[in-house]
C-alpha cells in the first residue's frame, strides 16, 4: 500500500482556479447594464397620478419598437463583428432598401412579396459584393464598407430622385398592398408591435445559425484566430464574404420594416444607424477585436439602449445628452474588453 506521503507527492492537490471578477463583469454587462437601466428607470421616471411611466405596458412597447430596426441590424452586425470586422455601410443601407420598397410597390405596381424578395435580394448582393471586395484584395473593411456607405446612399439618391416616396394603401394604380400596413401595427390585444415581432423572429433565428451549426463555429474560428482557421481547413474567405452577406440581408429587412412602420421611403433614413447597431453589440459583450460574442448579448445591448433613450426622453432631456451617455457606455464597454485581454495576456 502507498504511504501517505507518497500519495500526497504523486497526486499534488490542484489550487481552485481563481475567477477574475474584472472578466465575469464583461461577460454578462449587457445584461447586468439592462437591469441597472430598468431599475434607473423605474426611480427616476416621472409618475402620473401615482403611476410610474416607464414600466406602463404601452411605454416598453414603444422601446421595443423603436429598438426594432437597430436591433435587426445588429442583429447582423454581430457576426461581422465577431470575425474582427466592421460594417458602416448598414445604415444606408435601410435608406436605400425603403426607397426601393416604396419604388416597387407605388410606381413599379409589384405585389408584397415580389417587392419583399427583391429587396432582401437586393440587400444580400450589396453586403456579398463589399465582403468580397474586402476579402479578394485583403482591403480593410473599414475602408470598403465606408465606400458602400457612399455608394448606397448614391444609389437612394437616384432611384428617389432626393424625395420622400409616401406610401398610401389600397388596390389601384399608385397604391401599395393594404396588407404592408401591417409592419406599422400592434397585435396581441394591440400591445405588441408587430416590427418587435420581426425583430424577435430573427434574432432568434440567428442565435441558432450562430451557436449551433457549423457556420457558427466558423465564425466564431475566424475571428478568434484566421490563421489557425484557414489550416484547419476553414473556408476564411467565404465564411468573411458570408457575414457581410447576412448584414447586407439584416440592412434590407430592416429598410422595409422602416418603410412599413413609417409609410414612406427616403435616402435619408437609416442615417447613424450603423453607430447605434455598433453601440448595441459592443454593450452586448461582442469582442471588437473578434472571436467572441453572442446573440443574447446583442439583443439585451440593443434594448438597455432603447431603455436608456426611452428614460431620458421621459425626464426631458436633450438628445444631445442622450448622445453623451450612449458614448461613455460604449467607451466604458470597450475599455472593460480591452483591461480583460490584458489580464489574459492577449493584449500588447
Amino acid at each position: 500500500m502507498m504511504s501517505e506521503q507518497q500519495i500526497t507527492s504523486s497526486s499534488p492537490i490542484q489550487p481552485a482556479k481563481r475567477i477574475d471578477p474584472l472578466a465575469v463583469i464583461v461577460r454578462f454587462q449587457s445584461l447586468i447594464g439592462l437591469v441597472l437601466v430598468f431599475a434607473g428607470g423605474i426611480i427616476f421616471s416621472p409618475r402620473r397620478h401615482g403611476v410610474i411611466l416607464f414600466i406602463q405596458p404601452d411605454n416598453i412597447a414603444n422601446i421595443v419598437r423603436a429598438v426594432s430596426e437597430t436591433g435587426i441590424i445588429a442583429i447582423g452586425m454581430t457576426f461581422v463583428i465577431i470575425t474582427a470586422g466592421i460594417d458602416l455601410s448598414v445604415g444606408a443601407t435601410l435608406g436605400l432598401a425603403s426607397v426601393v420598397t416604396a419604388t416597387l410597390m407605388v410606381s413599379g405596381g409589384f405585389g408584397l412579396i415580389t417587392t419583399v424578395l427583391a429587396v432582401l435580394l437586393m440587400g444580400t448582393c450589396f453586403g456579398l459584393i463589399q465582403g468580397a471586395i474586402s476579402s479578394k484584395f485583403r482591403l480593410e473593411a473599414f475602408i470598403v464598407t465606408l465606400a458602400g456607405l457612399q455608394a448606397a446612399r448614391g444609389l437612394a439618391l437616384v432611384v428617389s430622385g432626393n424625395q420622400y416616396i409616401n406610401i398610401s394603401y389600397g388596390d389601384g394604380p399608385g397604391l401599395a398592398p393594404p396588407i404592408f400596413a401591417v409592419l406599422g401595427g400592434r397585435l396581441f390585444g394591440n400591445v405588441v408591435p408587430v416590427a418587435t415581432i420581426v425583430f424577435l423572429i430573427f434574432a432568434c433565428i440567428a442565435t441558432l445559425v450562430l451557436n449551433t451549426t457549423r457556420f457558427g463555429r466558423y465564425v466564431y474560428a475566424v475571428g478568434g484566430n484566421e490563421r489557425a482557421a484557414r489550416i484547419s481547413g476553414v473556408p476564411v474567405s467565404a465564411i468573411k464574404i458570408a457575414v457581410y452577406a447576412i448584414t447586407g440581408f439584416a440592412s434590407a429587412l430592416a429598410g422595409i420594416v422602416h418603410a412599413g412602420q413609417f409609410n414612406f421611403g427616403s435616402a435619408n433614413d437609416g442615417t447613424g444607424y450603423e453607430l447605434t447597431a455598433i453601440a448595441a453589440v459592443v454593450i452586448g459583450g461582442t469582442s471588437l477585436f473578434g472571436g467572441s460574442g453572442s446573440m443574447v448579448g446583442t439583443i439585451a445591448g440593443t434594448i438597455m439602449l432603447g431603455a436608456l433613450a426611452n428614460i431620458l426622453q421621459l425626464n426631458n432631456i436633450t438628445p444631445a445628452m442622450q448622445l453623451l451617455a450612449t458614448a461613455a457606455i460604449i467607451v466604458l464597454a470597450a475599455v472593460l474588453q480591452s483591461l480583460v485581454r490584458r489580464r489574459e495576456g492577449l493584449g500588447r
